[in-house]
């Protein structure tokens, strides 16, 4: 037997029962499956806090801005009310307040006097309403299982407040509750577990959290309308979704139900499932005149995750259809299009809010002949903050002990912190040699060639073979005709996409001479950016509560299904063996008594 203390009293566990599992500084007890956990999910959780640290030290920054603003308009007011007072008061004098002998009375208790009583209540003002130590940030935590998250949170991000765990599982609760105090002090004074709808907890509590954590198993849209109320002005929204069969197009009306947006199967999916999540959560933020920046976007492993901040405003608000676009998608080749939903133009200090020109393709491909496939709307905007990415990596950086899946989260944040931030999707160089039917050039070589006709280029995160530029497909697909004129390839059929393209002469001679920033910074130093998973089956795991069978062997491994298989076989045997050695005390009675 295991006893913890805490502030929710002593609590006896036999540890027998259980496994201990550490992450970071907190440790769990788990049994079996019964409440959800998933170690690949560890990458999640410390990108969280790393960027929670980061919105911490921020809103410190910007509460002191704020403060020294207001200290420096009540400066200001006093000086000119006491000009106002001091003129308007000598002025009564000279006309109504002569003496008898015609001297003018000198007011010098105005002018000295009162402007000092003056400037000290109206510098007490607004150090009232902002005096003190701001108040520690409020995480709520929506779905949080084992309170694994919510224990970390607590224990290891300095300058937390109060992190509230809800679950509408009543064992997982018992498990968080458990945890807690398992933990210690710490655990047991700063985080709370509620057996409670996550949905119903965030309406009744509007605008009280300044960080909410959106982590469900599968998709997240059924949250959001109420999660986006909760946030205060100002504060974060950290969300993800894991069900990317169906934000990467394998059923798009299912993701138009839950999303609002058709997705299209192209290289770029996964990056156009991180666009479509923060479109749908700008959509639920726009009903109640709110609206979000993002300030990282990530696809990690087998999920997207959006980390953003939620304003209220009903001017700002106007803008959002500036900031999504449809998509559209050649069948043929892989030429796609943006269009943009809304437009603004300004005429004498206004600004007039107007549906976008279109359209933004012809009906058949200019390069290919072939239709176009419409998907979106999406979040066209940048979806990181470079100046957010650059204080969370050096965060990490300084702190690498801290992290245990370091490595991981370090490569990605690299990799963002030297994405294009303005171009949404990504090519991939290997399909336009596909289409083309060609041998494929290096990346430096086909980085070098749009940089030296003038355009930007750079890698991406969710992909190692993507490649985002701000040149047009018209330029991309003249780079490649160069290209396969000095690497010929074998006669088509005609018709072929590929045969289209290459009839045509190229209008620009691409120069294909190395340049000096075919290669990235990290790519340069030689900086790792894409990491293989640490274990086979490193990805999705069973739903709590489900019982394992053979056909889960894609998710736990051969060798991890005969374990719990023979687990639970073991302990049905052990049941069956209690319940046959329990005395019959109908035996022993005569038949006719019985």
């Amino acid at each position: 037997m295991h006893e913890t203390g805490g502030g929710g009293g002593t609590m006896s566990v036999d540890l027998n029962d259980y496994a201990i599992i550490k992450e970071g500084e907190a440790e769990i007890l788990m049994r079996k499956n019964e409440v959800f956990y998933n170690p690949s999910q560890v990458d999640n959780r410390d990108m969280s806090i790393a960027v929670l640290r980061t919105f911490i030290y921020k809103r410190k920054q910007e509460q002191e801005a704020i403060l020294l603003k207001r200290t420096k308009a009540a400066q200001k007011a006093p000086e000119k009310d006491t000009t106002e007072a001091s003129g308007a008061a000598a002025n009564n004098d000279v006309m109504n307040n002569e003496k008898p002998n015609g001297e003018c009375e000198v007011p010098e208790d105005i002018s000295q006097d009162e402007p000092c009583s003056v400037s000290k209540e109206s510098a007490k003002i607004p150090e009232g309403k902002g005096h003190g130590e701001m108040k520690p940030p409020r995480v709520l935590e929506a779905l949080a299982a084992s309170g694994l998250r919510s224990l970390r949170y607590a224990r290891e991000v300095e300058g937390i407040g109060q992190v509230v765990a809800l679950d509408n599982d009543k064992v997982s609760v018992e498990a968080c509750k458990r945890n807690i105090k398992f933990n210690g002090s710490v655990a047991c004074s700063k985080v709370e577990a509620h057996l409670t709808d996550a949905r119903v907890f965030m309406l009744t509590h509007p605008k009280e959290f300044d960080v909410v954590d959106l982590d469900p198993y599968g998709a997240p849209s059924m949250f959001l309308d109420s999660a986006v109320q909760s946030v205060v002005d100002g504060g974060m929204l950290m969300c993800t979704a894991t069900d990317m069969a169906v934000l990467c197009g394998s059923s798009g009306e299912v993701c138009y139900s839950k999303y609002g947006s058709y997705p299209l199967r192209g290289k770029y999916c996964h990056e156009m499932a991180l666009r479509i999540l923060l479109a749908c959560i700008e959509s639920h933020a726009n009903r109640y005149k709110r609206y979000i920046v993002p300030v990282l976007s990530v696809k990690m492993n087998f999920y997207v995750r959006v980390f953003v901040r939620i304003y209220t405003s009903a001017s700002a608000m106007k803008n959002t259809p500036l900031k999504l676009s449809y998509v559209y998608q050649c069948t043929g080749c892989d030429s796609f299009h943006l269009q943009p939903i809304g437009r603004t133009v300004s005429k004498n200090n206004s600004v007039r809010h107007l549906p976008g020109f279109g359209p933004a393709a012809p009906q058949e491909c200019s390069d290919c002949g072939k239709k176009f496939n419409m998907g979106g709307p999406i979040w066209s905007a940048p979806i990181h903050d470079q100046e957010w990415v650059a204080s969370i990596l050096a965060d990490v950086k300084s702190m690498k002990d801290r992290y245990p899946a370091y490595d991981r989260i370090s490569a990605v944040l690299t990799t963002i912190s030297e994405e294009l931030p303005d171009v949404p999707l990504f090519l991939s160089l290997h399909n336009l040699c596909a289409t083309l039917k060609c041998t494929s050039p290096s990346a430096v070589i086909f980085r070098s060639a749009v940089i030296n006709a003038g355009y930007r280029i750079s890698g991406t995160h969710v992909n190692p073979l993507g490649l985002k530029s701000d040149a047009p497909m018209d330029v991309i697909w003249d780079i490649m005709r160069c290209w396969v004129k000095n690497h010929p390839v074998k006669v088509q059929p005609p018709d072929l996409p590929g045969s289209v393209i290459l009839a045509k002469e190229p209008v620009l001679q691409a120069n294909f001479a190395r340049a000096v920033a075919s290669l990235s910074k990290a790519q340069a130093k030689k900086v790792t950016r894409f990491l293989p998973n640490p274990e086979r089956h490193w990805g999705p795991k069973l739903r709590a509560g489900r019982q394992i069978t053979s056909k889960h062997v894609s998710l736990l491994g051969p060798q991890a299904l005969n374990v719990a298989i023979n687990h639970e076989e073991g302990e049905e045997r052990g049941a069956k063996r209690q319940k046959t050695e329990e005395p019959n005390f109908l035996g022993s009675i005569p038949t006719d008594q019985a």
